[in-house]
């Protein structure tokens, strides 16, 4: 590791990330912006997905302040964060064949909708499931992903495809695989994980060219405001009333 604090070089990494994501998937995070506009104009439903800490990242889009309040948060149990016990419980589960198709069959998703997934590898059975089968129920699917994972590990799906494989549109993290940026004669293994910074700002960045491509559109994006300004529970509240029928985090 050269000079400076810890602290500093995992900040250089993070924004040398940040900024390669900017310049890199630019054409990507319109075209995903411009779908998730496209389906809220059609009056379609909006999905984000994560398993473990890629959760994190969905989570981040749902019920958030400045955020659009269409965005639902399709729930697997038992995968949703780090809040099971044990916790290597969650990645036992990712690796199940067959529970997506279980989540998608009870869910509330339909034609005409559109899913986020995110995944970091992309390898696991959960995500890759998760991506065929809202395509064959007629969702548009979006993968946020690290590409590097397809061609320096192998696919844990039985099809030997990754998430990348089944998306309309793939946003790519340039997370390098084991997601660890810093690392230290003194410390054994690398450290300093940065997915859940660069895929969170990705995120956001297709959230912002949503709610810009449906204004210049002329029609009013349906956003959320902090209950911690003035007006702004009556705000939410007209919000929600108006568009109750796409929100599922109420119910």
């Amino acid at each position: 590791m050269s000079d400076g604090t810890p602290a500093d070089l995992f900040f250089d990494a993070a924004i040398d990330l940040l900024r390669r994501v900017r310049a890199e998937e630019a054409e990507a995070i319109a075209a995903a912006g411009t779908l998730l506009a496209d389906t809220v104009a059609a009056g379609g439903r909006l999905f984000a997905f994560g398993a473990g800490h890629s959760s994190l990242a969905a989570q981040d889009v749902v019920y958030r302040a400045g955020g659009l309040a269409l965005m639902n948060l399709l729930a697997v149990p038992g995968v949703v964060g780090v809040d099971v016990t044990p916790a290597t419980l969650g990645s036992a589960l990712e690796r199940v064949d067959g529970l997506a198709s279980a989540v998608l069959d009870t869910s509330p998703v339909r034609s005409g909708d559109a899913l986020v997934i995110i995944s970091l590898s992309g390898r696991n059975a959960l995500p890759v499931e998760m991506a065929q089968g809202a395509r064959a129920l007629g969702l548009k699917v979006i993968g946020v992903t690290s590409v590097a994972y397809a061609s320096q590990t192998t696919s844990r799906h039985a099809s030997g495809t990754f998430l990348k494989d089944h998306c309309d549109i793939v946003l790519d993290s340039k997370i390098a695989v084991g997601d660890a940026e810093l690392t230290l004669d003194t410390i054994p293994a690398p450290f300093a994980p940065a997915s859940t910074v660069v895929t969170t700002a990705l995120l956001q960045a297709v959230m912002a060219t949503t709610a810009a491509t449906l204004a210049d559109r002329g029609i009013e994006p349906p956003l959320l405001r902090s209950g911690n300004v003035d007006g702004g529970h009556e705000w939410n509240g007209r919000v929600l009333r108006e568009y109750g029928d796409r929100i599922f985090y109420r119910r």
